[in-house]
């Protein structure tokens, strides 16, 4: 281990130790973003190179949470709009997906499924189910594999669903348009009866969300790393749960909130300055 390698260990331990347990996020999701401009700044022709090597990263990244006590990973794979590219990525794209998520069952972590499944291809779809079926009653960390997923399309697929739900009861529009609130779409969600995401991790440096769990987000803190996601780091990611920790979480309220505990006092807000962070 050369010396940079123990500065940055020692650093980890640093982050971690200032870390309590109270301002851990619940929920982080994370839009797995770079893999394509890793590969070609590596000096890789094909850009799968950086697809295997962004898969074999959520391991670690998932490692991370579990160790941090994080209850729900929520991973962005591949968007609606990622269907479009050429079959030449794609298939070995999705082929990546089905072996990275038959490697999460492998390890027993808890697969749930989220996206437009009927956009995909049929033996990626079993895979997917499969996963879900198969590790539903796991205990711990939940991991949503988000495959074949737009924002967009989800509330459009929330809505529908609430539609064909009531319509199986008799509701007329009309008499369910008198009763509708947020919360009746909420509840047709992807993530359904899971928490909000606390925290939204962005990779290699773009700062748009880009359609990833609008609905959910609302209230999300965002933290926008400059790395591609194959070179983010165990440092890069408590760097994230650091900056969310000292945040003022308000809720759109006029109080003072922190991470859902209401205080009188402001300046108990304010994060302490601790000087000499590594860079």
């Amino acid at each position: 281990m050369g010396f940079r390698d123990l500065a940055y260990r020692l650093y980890e331990k640093r982050i971690q130790a200032s870390l309590s347990p109270d301002v851990i996020p619940r929920h982080v999701g994370v839009m797995c973003d770079g893999n394509r401009r890793w590969a070609r700044s590596a000096g890789f022709r094909d850009v799968s190179s950086g697809h295997r090597k962004g898969a074999d990263k959520i391991f670690e990244l998932l490692d991370w949470c579990r160790e941090s006590g994080v209850e729900v990973v929520t991973l962005w794979l591949l968007s609606t709009d990622n269907l479009s590219r050429p079959a030449t990525e794609l298939v070995p794209l999705l082929k990546i997906i089905e072996d990275t998520v038959q490697g999460l069952v492998a390890e027993s972590w808890h697969v749930n499924p989220v996206g437009a499944l009927d956009l995909l291809p049929g033996e990626t779809v079993r895979i997917l189910k499969d996963a879900g079926e198969a590790t539903a009653n796991h205990p711990g960390l939940l991991v949503n594999v988000a495959v074949g997923y737009g924002g967009r399309r989800e509330i459009a697929d929330a809505v529908r669903s609430l539609l064909q739900d009531h319509a199986t009861r008799g509701t007329t529009i009309e008499e369910l348009a008198e009763v509708l609130d947020v919360e009746h779409i909420a509840e047709h969600l992807y993530t359904a009866g899971q928490p909000d995401p606390d925290l939204v991790i962005r990779t290699s440096g773009e700062q748009r969300l880009g359609g990833f769990l609008l609905w959910q987000s609302t209230h999300s803190e965002f933290y926008f790393c400059d790395a591609y996601w194959p070179a983010f780091r165990k440092v890069d990611f408590l760097r994230a749960l650091r900056s969310y920790a000292a945040r003022n979480r308000r809720f759109g309220t006029l109080s003072q909130v922190r991470h859902g505990i209401q205080v009188s006092n402001p300046a108990v807000l304010l994060p302490k300055h601790v000087g000499g962070y590594l860079q």
